[in-house]
């Protein structure tokens, strides 16, 4: 079965709209388009050569498979690592209004979006990964699927814009497994999937035992 992996840029308050130019995404008079570029250091390169490395085929929506398609097949040196991967790897876009996709190696999904990635998981291996896709990740996130996320956590506000995280998505509890600060504030985390989310209480009745498993009580006192 594969891994369903979400990598995204996402501002601190969660933004994830048209971060790679002023032209990507205008839907609900976004003014901010490109503001993920002026952290984009020389550090970053490597992150996304070991991103992309990884992938075993590409999960798109209709926006974003239109964005990559006009851009990386004119990218044909074949020394860039991103461009090859792109370009070779099997690529699949969810799109109730496409009636064909020309990309080397893409292929439309059919049906019910939810379904098709569901047993698109249980047929393919290696890792499914889906790149911006604001609209498909909700659905994605509504039906539970993702099973990993790789976030380009960014320091900037936008106040408004499509969010990673909108209302509906199926709780679910997730691990930190990396923190990379890099030289232009941005940190990228990577969470996976770690079953529901747990829940307690901060209620006078609890809160003593709890203190004193975490040793706020004992080091307040020492001081």
């Amino acid at each position: 079965m594969s891994k369903l992996v979400v990598s995204a840029f996402v501002s601190l308050d969660g933004v994830m709209q048209a971060p790679g130019g002023p032209n990507e995404d205008h839907e609900g008079g976004f003014e901010h388009g490109g503001w993920s570029v002026p952290y984009f250091g020389e550090d970053m390169g490597p992150i996304m050569v070991e991103q992309f490395a990884g992938m075993e085929s590409l999960l798109l929506g209709r926006k974003t498979y239109e964005i990559f398609a006009a851009h990386w097949p004119h990218i044909t040196d074949e020394n860039d690592p991103v461009a090859t991967k792109l370009n070779d790897m099997p690529k699949y876009v969810a799109s109730r209004t496409l009636d064909k996709v020309e990309w080397n190696n893409s292929h439309l999904l059919q049906g019910d979006i939810a379904e098709a990635v569901a047993e698109l998981k249980q047929r393919s291996g290696g890792e499914i990964n889906v790149q911006g896709s604001s609209n498909l990740i909700e659905t994605l996130q509504q039906h539970d699927l993702v099973d990993e996320y790789r976030l380009l956590i960014e320091p900037v506000v936008l106040g408004n814009g499509k969010r990673l995280f909108s209302e509906g998505a199926a709780p679910a509890a997730f691990k930190l497994t990396g923190a990379l600060p890099t030289s232009t504030g941005v940190v990228y985390c990577t969470y996976q999937r770690a079953g529901k989310p747990g829940y307690g209480s901060f209620d006078l009745e609890n809160y003593s035992e709890k203190a004193r498993e975490v040793k706020i009580v004992d080091e307040a006192a020492s001081k």
